[in-house]
């Protein structure tokens, strides 16, 4: 009996019951009477309210069963809790359905928190058993034991669940993900159906888990242990055997599963014994596709998988032979035809006839001779099922090894932790051998568990000071010695084997008379074969029948030897003899780390002889786990089975008591009872009980010394508690008596407060009621006077008006007599008169309403037909209406996505379309450069093929230089016209892709202008229609798309930060091959390589390098073949791709020179109409001054390369003299064309001046008036050098001071001559316009041909959108988006290769720019082999030109060399605190200070470097200072701010709004760096994550005790006080640092969202997971500590940023915890209030809520049920806790800069001389 069951007074029992009195007074409702109970039948003690529910069972006051179970089932029925603590012990109840508790943000929340922090749950122990391992570094073991059914293997799971998220995989391999691999395999071998579980475990595991030196897991090993072999050979009712034979059945009509001769399980013996063969729930051929899959993680091979089920097929067929029995079944046989035996054989591939024999026959080996005897049918069924279990047992330990060394690992192991999941204590009405074993081990484990309990005990109280003596507690070793010691059950099981023939009978007679005396065994009375044994938890009885024949699990040698023989080597394999006998120590052997000592020298065997024994192998395997448990630190898992029904949340208590006690953990509550159970720390003690100190006590500041006063005078006996150093301990019940006397106290004190309040209640309302009775008085006597005075006035005035009334009255009278005479006589002379009239007008009247009333019928009978036709026609233009608003609505909804669409591709356009304008400027620049390089290379070539012909007639010894120059200038000639016409092939596709967008355009801007009409047509009918509607789908549609776009965004963001861990983890990869690298030999990478290609895991070639042969060579020499081979595929693909496009670009590049030229044509024609006669002879003039000038510059070239090489060959042959000789008279004869050319120079200058003087005289002598408007003159808009315009007046002056006449010019004919060979050179361009004439018109039809390909595809297209219009408005949206993506990702992919090879033939052209730059410098520097003679002529020639000083336009110029300086002085090396006192953001202002000198002079490649640079120096700097806030503060804000200013200074409009005209001024001219702007916010995001996770890891570890546990209102707090100063000062230095740095104030104010977002998150999860926490003074703390949250943010401007918000569900816990929760409209309230919290958040905190004080009630289960009734509407997502780690997504928005580039000071500690303002 229950004493909380009784209405027993506390006070009254807890007096009688240590008085000892044996006559107990109840009170009960009605009376009080005396019950007489017997001193030994006393009721138990219940705990105070304040400790039922608690989270360890030994914190109760009252410790006995009782209390336990109570305690237990009030946490599982009512809390819903199924973990419990007990001491060290975890007990786990099975709830039978899922719970939301083992999600990875549990895993995080419990990770680093200590053991009795948080609620009681498996990642507890196990998060205690990790830390434990890393701070003490000794291994440790969970031991996991219960019933079957009792969720040991889910409980072990989720431990090795926790280890594998906490530790973590040092490598790629995922331990945790090949043990859950294995689990399928495991379970389908050794898990059956019993009667009471469906997947019962019969086999025992303990699996290590391997840590390295950082604790990251490496490797894992599994043991196993007593496997139930029988289970093969026999089944009981409603049993089924081992999954795996089911599966395979199921699954045999597989094709590959034909052989093995299988049907379904009810047509095989040893599958059919136990009645059903299925199980409800269970599929088996898919949990056999399961297991197969599982055998492939692992690593095993298809054939060895063919093989294990083929020995499983071969164990059915086994079980099917039907043996023959003769002579009364004293010889038996098998027939050679059974089918089932040739299966066997065959599957196992045995010789037939020889299993036939051997299984009826067995050796007999004497001494001298050896004999074949026959079997009888028994013995033969017996060697069946034996050999049966054999094969199954040697293949089960055959899985196991190829899944232990899936597991297995080479690196050194440094620690581990074991998880044994084992059987629990079992007791069933027929127990054998198996059971018998299984209560061995637990007897085993309860041994250990008892003394490890007892050591926590002891050590505890010597590290407290606390004087303790030997506490007494069950023992079992005498139990343990029965069975293993000399001659105890085991040994005389062995024994008894020996004998030949031994039985049964004889074994137990024998334990009979050897251990009748043991106080563990008895004798049943009524049974001469079964012996009990008294257990720790249980007496059991055993049937000894069976025992031997399992303990000596005898198997024939003659068919073992037959199996050895098999031809299937697995099969073989499986059957050879193993050198050690126990397989568990084999396992062990392969750990050598594992370093165990046990702690009592190892039992020895009695008989060496029978080592083999089934007994013998289990006893030393379980040896073996002890010295292991005992090298390790335990910490015990306990399952419980609250029902045998399986229900959900039921509890039966004798199920429950019974597992209690086999598990040990009511043995735990002994021993703690037996001590002091009760501990308090003084802190808590004296928080707890300071209600019962006097005032002059809590004066001193010493809170021991109060608490030893208090107890010594509240307590008289001073046994019943102890003063530890940190700790009081109590004795059982001592904590209920101080409960007692504080509820004493408090009700005292109730009272007297009580009294005094309803005393001063009482004098007020006397008070009240007095001043109301005055005031009721005083009113009243003034209104009875003033009643009377009104009374007597009344009076007087009526006496008066009778007077008159009177006289009016008479005077009436007399009047109305006289009127009623005279009234009288009129109307009796009229009534006769108005009778007539009446009488007429009556009739005519009835003729009127007769017609009136005739016409309002017919009316009445029209209207009635209108309306109803009326009626008709509303309802049926209300449905063609209707629909016509629902065709309006989708074409609306469509309009508006295509709208959308076209707004995103318009813009697009519009990026392209500038981009490829950019390029094309670009492109033209360099072919009017390739152009003129041509052209003047051409002059010299043919000016030196005269020269050198005239050479080698008179030096033919010289031929053969003469002609090798000749050929290397033919070939440069060669070299550049292909490269000017891949330039203008270029620059035919960029026109042309240039108007197919313009064109693309224009269709778009016509579309997008219908659309808009149709848009606005349909808003005004849908608006007139329905306006509300419209404008509620307009908002829902707005809110959709803005949460679309924030999804987007994270998305994106997450890309991102996965990009970044890759890129980190890429950098790591690399580091390490350039130290192995360094190790085989230094090897230079590429100097032009980009750092963007470089961060790529695996680099392959480009594909828009794929027509540069060399550059695909050298790129397959840097990354190595084998990684170029893996892209030689698309290589291919890609290089014929190419192709094609080259000659499609070259067709319409010919077809645009085709129609250039006629334009070119046209103009020259129409230039030719339109001059006048008189300008032809100063045209002549110019283009003949403009020949000749490009004749005299590509003949000097001509020869400056002619003069390089001949030098070059010279110096090569330098041994010949007969060489050298001519190779003088060579440079001899150079020298003189050289002169010549001089000649020819002066020539040119004496005609330039002619011509402009002849020009000027002409001007002068005719008429302005004559001249025409339009007349244009050649070349006049071309731009003139200044250079070019000083040697032209310098030539002019030269020619007037030789001469001023004309027939100086012409005194020779040549400008006859010269004007006929400018006639020649007009025909020849006639005729070459001509062909290309006739060239052009024929491209012009392959034009129109394709013209008329593409309108084809477009009428095409047109139809598919035709389709797509009839289709729904979802589908439609959905099938353009996609079509628009296909088509926008191809133009893209398109654009990206064209711009890259572009870049490619750009680099290509500056590379042979360089190289004739290099030829012309090598020229000039041989020219010091000139005589010395003219270098003082050359000297004079020099003219020192000075720099005129300007004004700092806002750039700053470095050289090349410098840029490594640069980096590491502006970011490598810099530190925040150097640049605080001047500009914010400085470092971004000089980085693109140097990007826009670069762009200036238009050096493509130094902006390329100088970003690439930038970008890797600030990934090494945060790389490098991972954990410093400050520094990555600081670079998040200059990588910001550069990305502003690169958009800032793009020159695109919308970014230059707010510019000044001076910042215009500062934009870019040649580079467009969208790019790089793309890669610059890609980092930016990168840097924000940093940031984040820096300033999350600060303040994480502070954040519960800051929030949730600070004190700031003195004594409303139970728990210890932690100071919020350095909490708040963290925040404060976040904010300062990023305001003094100059980050944007809209990141700062995301950054500070997050960081909320993870208090809020943090505080919660935890408050959801701790019962101490979850009271009514912990809520007003909490919104207390809430508001300084809110009041920092007020005082920081933060409002806006969102950060309250994210703090709406802590607000509404800590509202939920003061709210009153009683009645239904308090649970309409917390419905109504807690928006923000999920229902399984509010029934959470609900079901934890735990009153600190007695006037506090509990939350009852009824009120939760139905918080929980009326949230079933809500949609709320599963999982209970908040993930902390969700990150918003970030915006950058664009934030230009007020401050101009020149106006930037560059202070002097930076070290930036090198730099220079330009």
């Amino acid at each position: 009996m229950y004493a909380g069951e009784l209405p027993l007074n506390e006070e009254l029992a807890v007096k009688y019951h240590r008085a000892s009195l044996v006559c107990l007074p109840l009170r009960c409702e009605t009376e009080c009477r005396l019950l007489k109970i017997g001193i030994d039948n006393l009721p138990f003690l219940r705990n105070p309210d304040i400790l039922v529910g608690q989270n360890d069972l030994t914190a109760l006051s009252y410790l006995h069963e009782p209390a336990v179970l109570h305690n237990l089932k009030v946490r599982f029925l009512e809390s819903n809790h199924i973990y419990t603590y007990c001491g060290i012990v975890l007990v786990a109840i099975n709830p039978y359905e899922q719970l939301p508790i083992y999600e990875q943000d549990v895993i995080y929340a419990y990770s680093g928190q200590n053991m009795g922090d948080m609620d009681p749950h498996i990642f507890a122990v196990a998060e205690e058993a990790y830390t434990q391992m890393a701070r003490e570094e000794k291994n440790q073991s969970i031991i996991v034991s219960g019933e079957s059914g009792a969720g040991k293997t889910v409980s072990a799971k989720y431990a090795m669940r926790f280890f594998a998220t906490v530790g973590g995989s040092a490598s790629e391999t995922n331990i945790e993900a090949k043990v859950l691999a294995s689990s399928p395999i495991m379970e389908a071998i050794g898990n059956a159906k019993t009667t009471r579980n469906d997947n019962s475990s019969r086999f025992g595991k303990y699996i290590q888990i391997g840590f390295d030196k950082r604790y990251h897991i490496i490797g894992a090993n599994m043991r196993t242990y007593l496997l139930e072999k029988s289970r093969v050979v026999f089944q009981a009712e409603d049993e089924r055997n081992y999954h795996i034979f089911y599966q395979l059945c199921a699954s045999s009509s597989l094709p590959e599963f034909k052989d093995l001769g299988l049907t379904c399980a009810e047509d095989f013996f040893y599958t059919s014994q136990g009645g059903d063969t299925s199980i409800d729930g269970m599929d088996d051929a898919d949990d056999f596709e399961k297991t197969r899959h599982a055998f492939t993680l692992l690593g095993v091979k298809e054939s060895h998988q063919m093989t294990i089920f083929r020995i499983i097929a071969a164990i059915l067929h086994l079980g099917n032979l039907k043996i023959q029995g003769e002579r009364d079944g004293e010889v038996c046989s098998v027939s050679s035809e059974d089918e089932h035996l040739s299966s066997f054989c065959s599957l196992l591939g045995v010789e037939h006839s020889q299993m036939q024999h051997w299984l009826c026959h067995r050796k007999l080996v004497t001494t001298a001779e050896t004999y074949v005897k026959s079997m009888s049918l028994h013995q033969v069924v017996n060697a069946r099922n034996a050999l049966a279990k054999h094969i199954y047992a040697q293949l089960f330990n055959w899985i196991v090894q190829h899944v232990n060394k899936a597991l297995h690992t080479t690196v050194k192991q440094h620690s581990f932790i074991g998880v044994l999941d084992i059987y629990g204590f079992e007791t069933f009405e027929v127990n054998s051998f198996e059971q018998f074993c299984i209560n061995y081990a637990n007897e085993k484990l309860q041994q250990q568990f008892n003394s490890h309990v007892f050591k926590l005990e002891q050590e505890e109280y010597m590290k407290e000071g606390i004087p303790w003596t030997l506490i007494d507690f069950y023992d079992n070793q005498p139990c343990i010695d029965l069975i293993e010691a000399k001659l105890g059950i085991l040994d005389l099981l062995d024994e008894e084997c020996k004998v030949p023939k031994g039985t049964d009978q004889n074994w137990a007679q024998k334990l009979y008379d050897r251990h009748a005396a043991s106080q563990h065994f008895q004798k049943p009375r009524m049974s001469n074969t079964s012996f009990i044994v008294l257990h720790f938890a249980d007496k059991v009885e055993y049937q000894s029948e069976g025992f031997l024949e399992k303990n000596r699990d005898t198997v024939y040698e003659e068919q073992i030897n037959i199996l050895k023989a098999s031809q299937y080597q697995m099969v073989a394999d499986l059957f050879q003899e193993e050198k050690d006998a126990v397989p568990a120590t084999a396992v062990a052997k392969r750990a050598p780390q594992i370093n165990v000592r046990s702690a009592k020298p190892a039992f020895k065997a009695a008989n060496k002889e029978h080592r083999k024994t089934v007994g013998h192998q289990f006893r030393n395997s379980l040896q073996l786990l002890m010295e292991t448990l005992n090298a390790t630190t335990p910490h015990y898992v306990r399952c419980i089975k609250p029902n045998d029904e399986k229900l959900p949340f039921k509890f039966d208590p004798k199920r429950a008591v019974q597992q209690l006690r086999a598990c040990g953990v009511l043995q735990t509550i002994r021993i703690s009872a037996a001590g002091f159970p009760s501990r308090w720390s003084y802190p808590d003690f004296f928080n707890r009980y300071r209600v019962l100190m006097n005032k002059r006590d809590l004066s001193k500041n010493d809170k021991r010394q109060i608490c030893q006063t208090l107890l010594e005078d509240l307590i008289k006996d001073p046994d019943q508690f102890h003063f530890g150093r940190t700790k009081i301990f109590f004795r059982a019940g001592q904590v209920a008596y101080l409960e007692k006397l504080r509820a004493d106290k408090f009700r005292a004190a109730t009272i007297m407060i009580q009294k005094t309040v309803r005393g001063w209640l009482q004098r007020a309302r006397y008070q009240r009621l007095r001043r109301a009775n005055l005031a009721l008085q005083r009113y009243a006597r003034g209104h009875l006077a003033r009643r009377l005075f009104q009374h007597l006035r009344r009076t007087r005035a009526a006496i008066i008006l009778q007077k008159q009334y009177r006289m009016l009255r008479m005077r009436r009278a007399f009047l109305r007599v006289r009127s009623a005479t005279l009234t009288i006589q009129a109307f009796a002379r009229g009534m006769f008169v108005r009778r007539i009239y009446h009488q007429m007008l009556m009739e005519h009247k009835a003729t009127i309403l007769q017609k009136y009333a005739r016409g309002w019928l017919a009316r009445a009978r029209f209207r009635r037909a209108q309306a109803a036709a009326v009626v008709l026609q509303c309802h049926w233009r209300r449905l063609r209406a209707r629909r016509q608003l629902q065709a309006l609505r989708i074409e609306a909804r469509s309009v508006q996505h295509l709208k959308k669409l076209n707004i995103g591709m318009e813009n697009k356009v519009v990026q392209l379309q500038r981009k490829v304008d950019e390029q094309n400027k670009e492109n033209k620049l360099l072919n009017e450069q390739l152009s003129m390089l041509t052209s003047a290379h051409s002059s010299e070539v043919e000016k030196l093929k005269k020269e050198l012909q005239q050479y080698q007639r008179t030096q033919q010894g010289d031929g053969k230089q003469l002609l090798s120059l000749q050929e290397e200038t033919e070939r440069l000639r060669m070299e550049l016209e292909r490269a000017h016409g891949e330039r203008e092939v270029l620059e035919d596709s960029h026109g042309k892709e240039r108007d197919l967008l313009r064109k693309r355009i224009c269709d778009l801007e016509e579309e997008n202008a219908l659309l808009k009409q149709e848009k606005e047509e349909l808003n005004s009918r849908i608006l007139c229609q329905s306006e509300d509607e419209f404008a509620r789908n307009t908002v829902e549609e707005n809110t959709q798309m803005k949460k679309e776009l924030e999804e987007e965004r994270s998305r994106y963001q997450n890309l991102v930060k996965e990009y970044a861990s890759l890129e980190q983890r890429y950098d790591n990869l690399r580091d390490e091959m350039t130290i192995f690298k360094q190790t085989l030999g230094h090897r230079r990478n590429s100097s032009n390589q980009s750092s963007l290609e470089s961060d790529s895991n695996n680099p392959s070639i480009c594909t828009s390098e794929i027509g540069d042969t060399e550059d695909v060579i050298q790129q397959v020499e840097e990354i190595g073949m084998e990684k170029a081979a893996m892209d030689m595929t698309l290589f291919l693909k890609l290089q014929k791709r190419v192709r094609e496009l080259e000659l499609e670009r070259k067709k319409l590049q010919a077809q645009l020179e085709k129609k250039e030229q006629e334009s070119k044509k046209s103009q020259v024609n129409e230039m030719k109409t339109e001059s006048t006669s008189e300008y032809e002879d100063f045209a002549y003039n110019s283009l003949k001054r403009q020949e000749l000038e490009s004749e005299n510059k590509k003949l000097k070239n001509e020869l400056n390369e002619l003069r390089k090489a001949i030098a070059d060959h010279a110096t090569q042959n330098n041994s010949s003299n007969d060489v050298q000789d001519s190779y003088n008279l060579l440079l001899n004869q150079l020298k003189l064309a050289n002169e010549e050319l001089e000649v020819r120079k002066e020539e040119v200058l004496i005609l330039r001046s002619q011509i402009m003087k002849a020009a000027q005289q002409k001007e002068t002598g005719e008429n302005m008036e004559s001249i025409s408007p339009n007349a244009s003159w050649p070349n006049s808009d071309r731009h003139i050098d200044q250079e070019d315009a000083i040697e032209a007046y310098q030539g002019m002056c030269e020619t007037n001071r030789k001469t001023e006449d004309w027939g100086y010019l012409n005194e020779d004919g040549e400008l006859g001559l010269a004007y006929q060979g400018l006639k020649q050179v007009a025909r020849l361009l006639e005729a070459q316009l001509q062909d290309q004439r006739r060239e052009h018109e024929e491209e012009m039809e392959a034009l129109k041909n394709q013209v008329d390909l593409m309108q084809e595809e477009l009428e095409k297209q047109q139809q598919a959108f035709l389709q797509t219009l009839q289709l729904s408005p979802e589908v439609q949206v959905e099938f353009g988006l996609q079509q628009e993506i296909t088509r926008l990702t191809n133009e893209n992919l398109d654009l990206k290769e064209l711009l890259e090879k572009l870049e490619k033939n750009e680099k290509k052209l500056k590379k042979q720019l360089k190289i004739y730059m290099k030829k012309v410098q090598d020229f000039e520097a041989s020219q010091t082999m000139v005589p010395v003679e003219r270098r003082p002529h050359e000297q004079n020639m020099q003219v020192a030109v000075q720099r005129k000083e300007k004004d700092f336009q806002g750039m700053l110029e470095y050289y090349k060399e410098d840029e490594p300086l640069l980096i590491r002085n502006l970011i490598t090396d810099l530190k925040p605190q150097a640049v605080s006192a001047t500009v914010p953001c400085l470092p971004a202002y000089i980085l693109y200070m140097c990007i826009r000198h670069a762009d200036y002079i238009n050096d493509d490649q130094k902006v390329h470097s100088l970003l690439t640079s930038t970008i890797n120096g600030i990934k090494k700097v945060l790389k490098k200072h991972q954990d410093d806030f400050e520094m990555t503060s600081f670079w998040l804000a200059n990588t910001c701010r550069l990305l502003h200013c690169l958009k800032q200074y793009s020159g695109e409009e919308g970014f230059m709004t707010q510019n000044t005209a001076k910042q215009n001024e500062h934009c870019l001219k040649n580079f467009d760096l969208t790019e790089y702007r793309q890669v610059l916010g890609h980092l930016s995001i990168q840097i924000y994550q940093q940031l984040i996770n820096i300033a999350e890891g600060i303040l994480q570890p502070m954040i519960v005790s800051a929030v949730l546990e600070n004190e700031s209102i003195q004594g409303l707090s139970i728990v210890k006080p932690v100071s919020y100063r350095k909490y708040s000062s963290n925040l404060n230095t976040f904010h300062s640092i990023m305001c003094d740095q100059g980050l944007d104030p809209e990141i700062i104010q995301q950054v500070f969202k997050q960081l909320f977002y993870m208090i809020n998150a943090i505080t919660l999860n935890n408050l959801l997971l701790r019962k101490d926490v979850c009271s009514w003074s912990t809520g007003m703390q909490l919104r207390f500590n809430i508001s300084q949250l809110e009041e920092w943010l007020h005082g920081k401007n933060l409002q806006q940023s969102g950060a309250a918000q994210t703090l709406e569900p802590l607000i509404q816990a800590a509202q939920l915890l003061q709210l009153k929760k009683k009645t239904s409209e308090d649970a309409e309230a917390i419905c109504s209030l807690c928006t923000s919290l999920t229902t399984q958040q509010i029934v959470k905190i609900l079901t934890l809520y735990t009153p600190v004080n007695e006037f506090e009630e509990r939350v009852t289960v009824a009120f939760i049920r139905n918080i929980q009734k009326q949230l079933q509407e809500r949609n709320d997502p599963p999982q209970l806790l908040l993930d902390f780690k969700h990150m918003f997504p970030v915006v950058f928005p664009f934030n230009p800069s007020a401050i101009t580039m020149d106006s930037i000071h560059l202070p002097a500690s930076l070290n930036l001389d090198f730099l220079n303002k330009v």
